[in-house]
């Protein structure tokens, strides 16, 4: 029996000296690959300070209302990703994308990413990059959850809100984070600071972007290496553990009565009548009708709709604020 467990014993010494000489092989690997990348990436937007830390605000465009955009999420590189969208509003409106603090050409901040601060580092990066309120709030999935915080503390700060198939409040108070997903999540983050999600693109950035032309050769190359840099940091791992707790900081308000709202609700043929979808919907509907001015429409397109209808979000979303 001893001989069996000092074989066991030898065999997992090994197993475990062989992770970590592929786990040191891959971080240098990416660190090379990284010194590289960064070449491409010089910032494109206005950076604004935070105790001597960056948040990227971009803007294009004149005139109009302005349209903030605000990724959901574990977006990384939202200039590039969301461009096929923004670039139909800023012809005629002004439009702001706030990279919050791990994102994009932000830096991390590493702190505790409670929705306050989000919200503050949010307003106060808007004015001091030029944006002045009212606002025209574009949240995409998660960050539906600012947006709504955003109209319940500062109303006469959002003039309407363009709900890219969000997350609701009360849905993520009541659908908590299980404690497995929590795991997952902290396994992410350690894998790509590692450098592992080198090795699976498909996991660290939409390839849909690279599939369409919106983008050139060249800001596609970009958009890989800001997803390589950026994907599920310190900030990214924070907001997902934070979320439960902000949500209930939202529900604790009252409903933003006051401020039109369109709901964009995705669905693809695959998932149009899956139980999350009909939930999704239906807890869209029962807030809709507590609000003075809001509409659901449903929107063909997998979750990430501003890839794939960002004409329809236009004209749906334009179409809204005339009324």
């Amino acid at each position: 029996m001893r001989k069996v467990w000092k074989v066991l014993r030898n065999i997992l010494i090994a197993l475990i000296a062989l992770i970590l000489i592929v786990s040191a092989a891959v971080f240098i690997y990416h660190k090379y690959q990284l010194s590289k990348e960064s070449a491409l990436l010089s910032s494109k937007g206005t950076l604004v300070d935070f105790d001597n830390k960056k948040i990227n605000v971009y803007n294009e465009g004149s005139g109009g209302d302005t349209y903030v955009l605000m990724p959901g999420s574990g977006i990384a590189a939202p200039i590039y990703e969301m461009k096929g969208l923004y670039s139909k509003f800023s012809k005629d409106n002004k439009i702001a994308i706030i990279e919050r603090a791990g994102y994009g050409y932000s830096d991390v901040l590493d702190d505790d990413r409670d929705l306050d601060r989000i919200l503050e580092q949010s307003r106060e990066a808007l004015i001091r990059s030029g944006n002045q309120p009212p606002y025209v709030l574009m949240p995409h999935s998660m960050s539906g959850l600012e947006a709504i915080y955003w109209a319940q503390k500062y109303p006469d700060e959002v003039k309407a809100i363009i709900a890219m198939d969000i997350g609701l409040p009360q849905d993520y108070v009541t659908y908590k984070m299980s404690f497995v997903q929590s795991l997952n999540i902290r396994a992410m983050n350690v894998f790509t600071k590692i450098g592992f999600h080198r090795f699976l693109p498909s996991s660290t950035y939409n390839e849909e972007v690279l599939k369409q032309s919106f983008l050139t050769d060249q800001e596609k190359e970009i958009f890989k290496a800001i997803s390589f840099k950026m994907t599920f940091n310190d900030d990214m791992l924070h907001e997902l553990l934070q979320i439960d707790e902000n949500a209930k900081k939202s529900v604790a308000r009252p409903l933003p009565k006051g401020t039109p709202i369109l709901f964009l609700a995705a669905y693809t043929d695959q998932n149009e009548h899956s139980a999350y979808n009909e939930r999704k919907n239906k807890s869209y509907e029962e807030l809709a009708s507590q609000l003075s001015r809001s509409e659901v429409k449903r929107v063909k397109g997998k979750h990430s709709i501003y890839l794939y209808a960002p004409d329809e979000i236009y004209k749906l979303a334009t179409d809204f604020i005339k009324k």
